[in-house]
């Protein structure tokens, strides 16, 4: 076993810890099953990647977002280190040639998508792989109460059968104590040693307004707090709208959601990344994985719909420790939208198995056949052929995804990818015959090794700028290629993939464990009216409410969110509370005044520190402020 500082040095250049890191670490070095809750930009991946490092085997490591996967991967590869992934959307024999490669090589990572877990293969190739560790990112999704259940989590149990004795490290930026205790239970942790870092962030102020105008908010926020910002909107169509009004403005804004082409996607995140673009306005599809320490504000145009979505959200707010700012807007009809959401979110078994009739419909899919087979899925076109709304196809498709009848991922980008299908004596003659190819075949076999072993990811964008050529001329000159027989050319994909894991049977045939997905509706009304009462909460620190949310009880009053500065500056000292105390009585003993009419007469008071008089005075029944607001001398 190598020295753990010793690793971290060397291939992440850091001379220490993060707090918690060491402990959890150490806990999974000596064989312990253990849940680490680290808050958004914590550190997670280190804490198993660290491990891995230190010990001979490989580490698997469970994650449901694609993305992030690859990122992963390709950040270990920068520092030479052996990883592969598997995911949706992958044929047979990209999957095989991963598995081969991966169980023959020093390969010490592979990241696998969790619906890929019972497969044929998988099982095949798991005794040969010599795991030494399991890592389970995103493990809230294993439990159903959560706010993100999937049930393909649940299939992770049944590698302990085949793995009893390697460690699981279970990883989660947010999750209650039920939830928590869920994990534990459904990943058969034999012992429970759980880490939580502290929830508290000391130098993130969270503020909540209700306004009339978002956007005139949205431009003071932006005027007052410099540096970089993001906006969360729901909409797709508001992303773009926000982001032309802000650019009216003379503020530097791009709009990002999950509809856009993948190639616009990361220009426009890198233009952020970089802060050529200062402002990016997007739905949740934005912020995983992105650790860009410099943000200073995150902007909710809209509520989200829990406080596990709010809090990694915000959080991606000042993670250079620097200060930063948390704020929510919202109006009325935002919370009378939120009450509403339930309906929405958990449509009726009859709509569920009219979208499963649909799908099926879409996809040609005859009765009787479909298991085990990807799709090619596109949303937008389906809503528009069978008349659908995107609520009720959305939530439909989550709900048969939660019963697993199917699983639906909307956000699946797979490069393009060549392989060489003829032999070195069969291509020099082709390009004697072909020379118009032979700058491009030069190209390809320079730039990309094991071409000819297996499928290997290109960037036609790459070899435009290496042959100094436009990216149509060198797609165009590859489907070429592939025609003729020289190579196999899968252009990149971009679209969402629907996966059957049974075979299709009659709509009125399906079921669903009514009982289960009651509770499941339970929860979710749970979670919104405790998102509302953080809203309207107007006195309890902000920080302490998210940190008991998640358990943390040990969070101090931070003395930076509205509320906190609000206890400040209703603060005053006896004598001032008696004097204020007796203006307010001499001034509507004479006539009832308006609220409005009696903070103005108290001008050169402050409005927490007269409301805080206000108040008392109600309590004790020495005035009565009516429904319009007039005070009145009881």
């Amino acid at each position: 076993m190598n020295d753990i500082h010793q690793i971290l040095k060397q291939y992440w250049g850091y001379d220490a810890f993060r707090p918690l890191q060491e402990e959890i670490i150490n806990s999974i070095l000596k064989g312990k099953d253990t849940l680490a809750l680290m808050p958004t930009g914590g550190g997670k991946s280190l804490c198993y990647q660290v491990p891995a490092m230190s010990t001979d085997g490989l580490c698997l490591v469970i994650s449901p977002l694609i993305a992030l996967m690859k990122d992963q991967v390709e950040n270990l590869r920068r520092k030479s280190i052996t990883a592969f992934a598997i995911y949706s959307g992958m044929s047979r024999k990209e999957v095989i040639n991963t598995f081969k490669v991966a169980s023959e090589s020093n390969c010490k990572f592979l990241y696998v998508s969790p619906e890929r877990l019972e497969s044929k293969l998988f099982k095949e190739f798991l005794p040969g792989l010599g795991i030494s560790l399991i890592a389970v990112d995103e493990a809230h999704c294993i439990s159903q109460w959560g706010y993100d259940f999937r049930p393909s989590y649940l299939r992770i149990t049944a590698i302990r059968d085949e793995l009893p004795d390697i460690p699981i490290l279970a990883l989660t930026a947010s999750a209650t104590p039920e939830v928590q205790k869920d994990i534990c239970e459904k990943l058969d942790f034999t012992h429970e040693h759980i880490f939580r870092q502290s929830f508290e962030r000391a130098n993130l102020s969270y503020s909540i307004f209700k306004v009339d105008s978002k956007i005139n908010k949205i431009i003071e926020v932006l005027q007052k707090v410099n540096g970089s910002s993001i906006v969360y909107c729901k909409s797709r169509k508001r992303t773009r709208e926000l982001s032309e009004l802000l650019k009216l403005q003379k503020i530097s804004a791009d709009y990002y959601h999950a509809g856009l082409p993948q190639e616009d996607r990361n220009k426009k995140q890198e233009a952020w990344i970089r802060n050529q673009t200062r402002v990016i306005v997007c739905t949740n599809a934005f912020g995983m994985g992105i650790d860009k320490p410099d943000v200073r504000s995150v902007i909710h145009a809209d509520v989200p719909d829990c406080l596990e979505n709010y809090y990694q959200e915000a959080g991606r707010a000042g993670r250079d420790g620097k200060t930063a700012y948390a704020v929510l807007l919202y109006d009325d009809r935002d919370l009378l939208e939120l009450e509403k959401l339930s309906t929405l979110r958990f449509p009726t078994l009859e709509e569920i198995r009219n979208i499963y009739q649909c799908v099926a419909n879409y996809l040609q899919i005859p009765t009787g056949t479909g298991e085990g087979q990807y799709f090619d899925f596109d949303l937008a076109d389906f809503l528009k052929k069978f008349k659908l709304t995107s609520h009720t196809a959305l939530y439909s498709l989550k709900a048969l995804e939660q019963e697993s009848w199917l699983a639906f991922n909307q956000q699946v980008f797979l490069s393009s990818t060549i392989v060489f299908t003829t032999d070195k004596n069969i291509l020099n003659s082709f390009e004697k015959g072909e020379p118009g190819f032979d700058e491009l075949i030069k190209t390809l076999l320079r730039a990309y090794e094991g071409i000819f072993d297996q499928p290997v990811s290109i960037s036609e964008k790459m070899i435009a700028y290496l042959m100094k050529k436009e990216s149509e001329e060198i797609k165009k000159q590859l489907i070429q290629l592939h025609h003729l027989g020289i190579i196999e050319y899968q252009p990149q994909k971009d679209t969402p993939l629907l996966f059957l894991l049974h075979n299709r049977i009659k709509a009125e045939d399906l079921t669903i464990d009514m009982a289960a997905y009651k509770h499941r509706k339970e929860q979710f009304l749970r979670r919104m009216k405790q998102m509302i009462s953080f809203i309207n909460e107007k006195r309890e620190c902000r920080s302490r409410i998210i940190g008991t949310y998640f358990g943390d009880n040990k969070i101090k009053a931070c003395g930076i969110c509205d509320n906190c500065l609000r206890e400040k500056a209703s603060m005053m000292s006896k004598e001032e509370f008696e004097s204020l105390h007796h203006r307010i009585i001499n001034i509507v003993k004479y006539e009832p005044l308006h609220t409005k009419d009696l903070l103005l007469k108290l001008n050169s008071i402050k409005k927490e520190k007269a409301w805080k008089v206000i108040e008392f005075l109600q309590a004790e029944n020495k005035i009565s402020v009516n429904k319009s607001g007039v005070v009145t001398l009881n």
